[in-house]
């Protein structure tokens, strides 16, 4: 078995974990199946386009503070971890009789995507249903069992849990928005207007951003899609708030690689992960009260 297949995703835990908080990157995965992109008629650049590329990577330091980071390793092109597991593509996937589709695997977005940015195919044909649910069965279903028990346990343990969905965005389908003064904003914040995640949480975030000189949007042009239903429930003291971080402030888009700010922009999210975590205060763990 290849390494991808043995294991799924990575997560990384901290040595004390003290606040309700939990960070993932369903979006951010690179390791591509070889024959994967032999069947591809796209270029390396082209399928890595679909890729939050290195948001991992800009979160990485989490678990300094107290929260677990749990991140795919399978590149959104591949299976999409923000879709639900049913969402499927009948004109990708073959043998889906009496298929409803999504409006986003109309579109060609689905669990097992058929276009990645700029509607280019991935591949010229189609795939086998029995291909499309291993794929899921590798490394969906994986991937949302472990989140789903790090949110069970991050509630278990605090009474509460907060999942921060990091994702990133090109620049090109960002526009200027209320509340931005007529720029381009730096991250959106999306909590599905309210039903993923407490407004107090949601504000407090916004101003964690906005106190690093980040220009902050809600819910305009993302507000949340398949994590954010499934593991948003405030009224059950679980939330979800989607983080989507505009590429062109940390990558260069064009060679899909660390930019010439990488650095300095993954110490501006050390600074705000730093103040995420402390939404809450200081945590007090429910066992230990």
């Amino acid at each position: 078995m290849d390494s991808l297949h043995s294991q799924p995703f990575l997560e990384s835990l901290p040595a004390d974990w003290r606040v309700p908080v939990l960070f993932a990157s369903p979006h951010s995965g690179r390791s591509y199946p070889p024959q994967f992109l032999r069947r591809t008629g796209l270029s390396e650049i082209a399928i890595r386009s679909t890729e939050d590329a290195y948001v991992d990577q800009l979160f990485a330091d989490a678990p300094e503070f107290g929260a677990p980071l749990i991140a795919a390793r399978a590149p959104r092109a591949f299976v999409d971890l923000n879709r639900a597991p049913d969402d499927l593509d009948p004109l990708l996937i073959s043998g889906l009789y009496g298929c409803r589709p999504s409006r986003r695997a109309n579109a060609g977005y689905g669990v097992i995507p058929r276009l990645v940015g700029r509607g280019r195919r991935i591949h010229a044909g189609k795939i086998s249903r029995a291909e499309a649910r291993e794929r899921i069965a590798a490394f969906h279903a994986p991937y949302h069992a472990r989140l789903e028990w790090l949110m069970n346990e991050c509630a278990g343990r605090f009474g509460e849990a907060i999942l921060f969905d990091c994702h990133s965005t090109p620049r090109e389908v960002l526009k200027p928005s209320a509340g931005t003064e007529g720029g381009i904003p730096g991250v959106v914040l999306g909590d599905r207007f309210g039903k993923a995640c407490d407004l107090s949480i949601v504000e407090q975030a916004e101003a964690v951003f906005q106190s690093l000189g980040i220009t902050v949007s809600r819910n305009t042009p993302f507000s949340g899609a398949y994590i954010s239903r499934r593991y948003g429930r405030p009224a059950q003291n679980r939330h979800v708030l989607q983080i989507e971080i505009d590429r062109s402030l940390y990558l260069d888009e064009t060679a899909v690689r660390p930019g010439a700010n990488f650095r300095s922009f993954r110490r501006l999210v050390r600074q705000a992960i730093a103040g995420l975590v402390l939404i809450r205060g200081a945590a007090i763990p429910v066992a230990a009260e």
